[in-house]
């Protein structure tokens, strides 16, 4: 429950990995700290869409899933306790004559010092097929996400795509079905270099360049029609389930909404992880600044950096800590 008359030092907007080692962090700070997450649970895109997807760019694992990585998050999360609001969005960000912010919520009104935006892509949803199908062939034949790698076990899978999660997903499919197809419609993949190379190395077959461009039913599978990029050549692949990972389509229109500069629908902020608005970070996917990679990785090094900022403007009285052993 939201109390609108208590006075909160950090509001982190957004509770995906990075949000909550930001909140963590600012725990460590002695910081009074609150997470507002639109979703029922912690964790964000990485927990709801890919809880078994393994991510490579974490320091210190040489692969972890987003599942694992979550609970990980969440206990060290729990050493401080935040308050936490799941399933509340917010509305409107409202700058207050003391320096202060009220935040606008589904759920009501709360008050905040400071604010660090991690909402990673925003409200986002799957970039479709360019075909027409059957409604009904969504989650059935068609997967736009992959949260149970056993749904595919012992089956005939295509994944569609050319980008990093697609390959992952190719290569965690190789596991457990019997047989595995990656369709992109350039030549080169776009993925790191050493899961393209994973890629090759593996018994996945690659179709490209090749783009889906007709679906039908047959005999309780689904028959795809791949037309050759820049060719009238076609061929039929014949599947049992056909994995989609074109990317997302994000709406961050809200963050206009608040009153913040962007940059191609990101957030601009400059090194210390600041926004135009006072006492206003924002960390993460959501961010961009020159050199920006858009990593995990990253988001975990901008949090400190933002939290350190935001807290040095807040109380400029105090020391801030020179090393992390220091802190605790």
């Amino acid at each position: 429950m939201l109390d609108p008359n208590h006075l909160f030092d950090i509001t982190v907007i957004g509770g995906g990995p990075v949000g909550m080692f930001a909140a963590y962090y600012a725990g460590m700070r002695k910081a009074d700290v609150q997470i507002i997450e639109s979703l029922p649970e912690l964790g964000g895109q990485v927990a709801t869409l890919y809880p078994e997807k393994e991510i490579f760019d974490v320091a210190g694992f040489k692969g972890i899933t987003g599942a694992q990585l979550t609970a990980n998050l969440a206990e060290q999360l729990a050493v401080f306790e935040p308050t936490t609001q799941l399933e509340t969005s917010v509305k409107a960000i409202l700058p207050q004559e003391d320096g202060t912010y009220i935040l606008e919520t589904s759920k009501g009104t709360t008050h905040t010092r400071g604010v660090l935006i991690a909402v990673g892509n925003g409200a986002f949803t799957p970039r479709k097929l360019a075909v027409d199908y059957q409604p009904e062939w969504e989650n059935n034949y068609i997967h736009y996400f992959a949260k149970e790698m056993a749904q595919f076990k012992d089956q005939t899978v295509a994944v569609a795509g050319g980008g990093d999660s697609a390959i992952d997903w190719a290569l965690m499919l190789e596991k457990v079905a019997k047989q595995v197809y990656i369709i992109h419609r350039r030549d080169q993949f776009r993925g790191l270099e050493s899961s393209v190379d994973a890629l090759m190395n593996s018994s996945i077959q690659i179709k490209t360049p090749f783009l889906i461009d007709g679906l039908t039913e047959v005999d309780h599978q689904l028959a795809l029609s791949l037309n050759k990029m820049k060719s009238t050549d076609q061929e039929q692949l014949v599947v049992d389930k056909l994995l989609v990972n074109y990317g997302f389509i994000s709406d961050t229109r809200i963050l206009r909404d608040w009153g913040l500069t962007l940059n191609h629908h990101q957030v601009s902020v400059n090194q210390q992880m600041a926004t135009n608005l006072p006492n206003v970070y924002a960390i993460g996917d959501i961010a961009t600044y020159p050199g920006k990679v858009k990593l995990i990785a990253s988001g975990f090094g901008e949090a400190p950096v933002a939290v350190t900022e935001l807290l040095t403007k807040l109380y400029p009285e105090k020391r801030q800590p020179l090393h992390s052993t220091s802190i605790m």
